[in-house]
């Protein structure tokens, strides 16, 4: 379970638009997407560090890469375009090969879980320009050779090699099959909790190819019902481990591609292998493990001749460790490394050896992204909260710690995205009044050198609307100084009295309150304030940025604190002046929507309504992976798992709740609502509830979004609007 978290394509809907008069959200409008953000879409820095690619859609429906300039920001030609490729109508994406001399295109994208995907995919030939497609079929995550002679990808889960040169299609594993066997890319668990999808990569000189394989003989099946529109439904059966349950035995591989033979690594029975990545000598591989608490990782260092597998660095933890891509080799093979050790995320310089140079930052705040190291410069480039845990900064420091500069530290959001060889940065700024804008920048002083693109357009258009601002403060709850935002009504009069809706998703290491521009929940959250309501929002214990000890404080009790912070929270707010206290509301999806479910039955003194969307009922239901990174097993700490479940306190209800959910949620399981709904219904509480047929955990398609918020519009219109009588 992970938060969505937007990048630096920022892809926004709003709202339709009348310069005749002041306009009040409405659903249909935000949700109808009728005006988008301007946005740089697929940037990719060229090798030369002077130049970048974008890639465009015309209004013609061709889609094209085009290159720009970095210190003009003219644009230099267009690379390839779907109108010169009668095999293709347009593409939605593009890798370049590390020689810059091939580009591939992928076509005909088809989802299949969050991250994953099926398509056709082509390799186009910028010298010749020459377009071959890989496969007849449709694949998964292929991946051009160094060379760019060859390509390999997945296909029915098996690892395949295509040659360019000759055309010849080479099957590398063949044990490959649905719900067993898995080569090449991850199973649902891995995909969803890990992040990653693609489980192989070439080494530099393309010699050898690192793969994970899946065993998922003894992960317990999952099935859901498919109504679709036929007669009959069908049923899609997958792989799910839930906590406690069996996980896939993974293991590594290694593929010699001039001999043509697969050898074994061990890795001394690792339970969970999350991250695989190529030294900068071709000859070694990183592997990073995990043990099942995923309090012990390893980084091993493993040698593709011989195979043997040998300790860089081992962090263990009281609680858990995360993992993230936080990783860089240089030249020499020396790496830099984020960690939590000193309890907040900082960078490190360790030796080839793995042994401590230096803790390159240090204080107490976050470093949030780690943008990579300039050697000729002795640059490290990164992102954190120094300039407040709702803001972002983009700074460099020296590698012995030294020099640190704040390159671009507005309050707001401040992100980067630099040439190859650290010459630019692209920076994207926004904050809660400003929708984002691109500036081109130096980046050894952080010099502003051209603005490339702004949203002043929809600035004009949303002063048509009657939008409030989003009022930030932080507010003590439980011995915690906690952030929070407020978002009044545009005439709030301060001696009347308004209604109070609560939004939060609080998972562990989230973050809900941040000074950036809105997202689509925050539009509605305008609609709402237009019609008399104050939104609130405020990040408990458990969410992150604030530091390890206060993110991992939930640790083995997951949303016991986090409920305890909500409902305290609500009494706190219900005590303003211009809050009727006898209308409190609160509302959430996912993680949130268990949140909100518990909220309203163990505060049932505070809340009156609650809406609950696609939400956890047990964690018992929930997947191993993040489940027992919080928690460890059911059968370790049973406590845990039921004391917060609100299946095992229905009796408590005494508000309005309204309980929504998709049948076709491969992520968090419909069946959770289903025994909610029983729970409630043996409880004899009532309630209201919709089920939306084959939608998943996002719950939208065609006019699901727009038909779910007007019903939580006006759910909330019928029980928390207007006083009780």
């Amino acid at each position: 379970m992970r938060k969505i978290v937007l990048s630096v394509s920022f892809v926004f809907v709003f709202l339709a638009f009348s310069y005749a008069q002041k306009k009040q959200v409405t659903v249909e409008a935000v949700y109808g997407g009728e005006f988008s953000i301007e946005r740089l879409d697929a940037l990719r820095s060229m090798k030369n560090g002077k130049q970048y690619t974008i890639l465009n859609r015309g209004e013609n429906g061709a889609t094209t890469i085009d290159k720009f300039d970095y210190s003009t920001q003219k644009k230099v030609e267009t690379i390839v375009s779907s109108a010169d490729l009668p095999e293709i109508n347009s593409f939605s994406a593009y890798q370049f090969s590390d020689d810059e001399s091939q580009i591939l295109l992928a076509t005909e994208l088809e989802p299949i879980f969050r991250r994953s995907t099926l398509g056709i995919f082509y390799v186009f030939d910028l010298k010749t320009k020459k377009l071959t497609k890989v496969s007849e079929n449709k694949i998964q995550e292929p991946r051009l050779a160094p060379d760019g002679t060859k390509v390999a990808y997945v296909a029915e889960n098996n690892l395949y090699l295509f040659d360019l040169t000759s055309g010849d299609t080479k099957q590398l594993t063949t044990d490959g099959e649905k719900n067993k066997i898995i080569n090449g890319v991850t199973d649902w668990v891995y995909e969803e909790e890990f992040a990653f999808v693609r489980a192989f990569d070439w080494n530099a000189n393309g010699t050898k190819i690192a793969f994970l394989r899946f065993d998922e003989t003894d992960v317990p099946e999952f099935s859901m019902d498919v109504f679709g529109t036929d007669l009959y439904p069908t049923q899609e059966t997958f792989k799910y481990p839930k906590a406690g349950e069996a996980n896939a035995k993974v293991s590594l591989h290694m593929y010699d591609v001039k001999v043509g033979s697969t050898a074994s690594v061990d890795l001394n029975d690792a339970y969970y292998i999350p991250r695989i990545k190529w030294m900068n000598n071709s000859n070694y591989l990183s592997v990073q493990t995990l043990n099942r608490h995923q309090n012990d990782l390893k980084l091993y260092s493993v040698d593709a001749k011989s195979n043997m597998a040998s300790v860089l660095l081992e962090e263990k933890d009281k609680a858990y460790i995360d993992i993230t891509d936080n990783l860089t080799f240089l030249e020499d093979d020396s790496f830099i490394w984020t960690s939590e050790k000193d309890g907040y995320n900082h960078i490190y310089l360790r030796d080839q050896d793995g042994n401590l140079i230096t803790q390159i930052t240090k204080g107490p705040w976050e470093v949030t992204q780690y943008y990579g190291y300039d050697q000729n410069e002795d640059k490290v480039y990164y992102q954190s909260t120094e300039n407040g845990s709702i803001n972002r900064g983009v700074y460099s420091i020296e590698s012995s710690g030294e020099n640190k500069k704040a390159l671009v530290a507005d309050e707001g959001t401040n992100a980067a995205d630099f040439s190859a060889d650290f010459t630019y940065f692209i920076h994207t700024y926004s904050n809660s009044k400003t929708p984002p804008a691109y500036m081109l920048h130096k980046a050894l002083n952080g010099k502003k050198v051209k603005e490339i693109k702004n949203n002043n357009a929809l600035i004009e258009k949303l002063k048509g609307y009657e939008l409030s601002e989003k009022e930030f403060s932080t507010i003590t709850i439980n011995g915690n100084e906690l952030n929070m935002y407020m978002v009044k009504p545009k005439d709030f009069d301060a001696s009347k009295k308004y209604p109070l809706l609560m939004y939060q998703y609080s998972g562990p290491g989230s973050q809900s309150v941040s000074n950036s521009w809105l997202d689509a929940r925050d539009f509605w959250h305008q609609q709402l304030a237009s019609q008399g309501y104050v939104v609130a929002c405020v990040d408990g214990r458990g969410t992150g940025f604030k530091g390890a000890d206060f993110k991992k404080s939930t640790y083995l009790n997951l949303v016991k604190y986090e409920t305890e912070d909500q409902i305290s929270a609500g009494k706190e707010l219900s005590k303003l002046p211009f809050i009727d206290e006898n209308r409190t509301g609160i509302w959430g999806w996912s993680f949130g929507g268990h949140m909100a479910t518990n909220c309203i039955l163990k505060g049932n003194e505070v809340f009156e309504t609650s809406i609950a969307v696609a939400p956890v009922t047990t964690w018992r239901f929930y997947d191993t992976i993040y489940t027992e990174r919080f928690l460890r097993t059911p059968e370790e700490n049973p406590a845990g798992y039921d004391e917060n479940s609100p299946l095992n306190y229905p009796e408590m209800l005494k508000g309005d709740y309204l309980l929504v959910h998709g049948s076709g949620d491969d992520n968090v399981h419909v069946q959770n609502s289903m025994r909610m709904i029983e729970a409630l219904v043996q409880a004899n509480k009532q309630f209201d509830w919709a089920i939306y047929p084959d939608k998943n955990h996002g719950i939208y398609g065609g006019n699901t979004r727009v038909h779910l918020f007007n019903k939580m519009t006006n759910f909330l219109g019928e029980h928390l609007l207007q006083p009780k009588k």
